[in-house]
């Protein structure tokens, strides 16, 4: 074979590599926009039932805000803040925080707080809890987080804000006092920084730690 010929096979080569790379790359890229848009819209599917009868019109993961450990919300980590709109005024935030004082480890919650400092949801996203008795906590096993649906800090007072047997007014559930307790003291801290920042909350330059 001749330098031509070598030449030749040499660019037709890699005119094949580089229409195989260009497909490649543009495949890449459509089916990564459609993966990031389906990640996306199951997350907003995920945290808006934690929103209950909220009225908003705006996207519950368009502002997203992270606060710095360490702070007053429960758990030891950095705590995520979803604020949602309706026609721009706030009408609720979404804390994903931790109570670590699980049976089993910290439970991971998404706790919903309307403007006025009342819970709208709360749902348990990760937990290592009792099969068939701490994991009774999950929405879909048991109606148990429906009760703190309209609670406040006033509704109850402070020292309701604890299951039954240590004299607060929640249920707590059979055979298992230390996930709910966990929750319920959780649920309690985060509606108090909500008191404390719900003005800076929304303002990422006012959010205190």
């Amino acid at each position: 074979m001749n330098n031509s010929s070598v030449m030749k096979s040499g660019l037709t080569l890699a005119i094949i590599a580089g229409v195989c790379t260009a497909l490649v790359a543009f495949t890449f890229k459509l089916t990564d926009d459609r993966i990031a848009a389906n990640q996306q819209a199951w997350l907003e599917q995920s945290l808006q039932p934690a929103l209950g009868d909220v009225s908003f019109n705006s996207g519950i993961t368009e502002s997203r805000l992270t606060i710095p450990a360490p702070n007053a919300l429960p758990g030891s980590g950095d705590a995520t803040i979803y604020r949602v709109y309706s026609d721009s005024a706030p009408a609720a935030a979404l804390f994903v925080v931790s109570a670590r004082d699980g049976y089993s480890g910290a439970i991971r919650l998404l706790i919903g707080v309307d403007v006025n400092g009342a819970v709208t949801g709360v749902h348990v996203l990760e937990h290592r809890e009792t099969p068939g008795l701490g994991d009774l906590v999950e929405t879909g096993k048991s109606e148990w987080s429906l009760q703190f649906r309209g609670r406040s800090l006033g509704d109850p007072v402070a020292a309701g804000w604890a299951i039954r047997r240590d004299g607060g007014e929640f249920d707590q559930l059979t055979g298992a006092s230390v996930t709910p307790r966990a929750i319920v003291k959780a649920i309690r801290e985060t509606l108090e920084y909500f008191a404390a920042n719900s003005a800076g909350i929304y303002s990422v330059d006012e959010v205190s730690p």
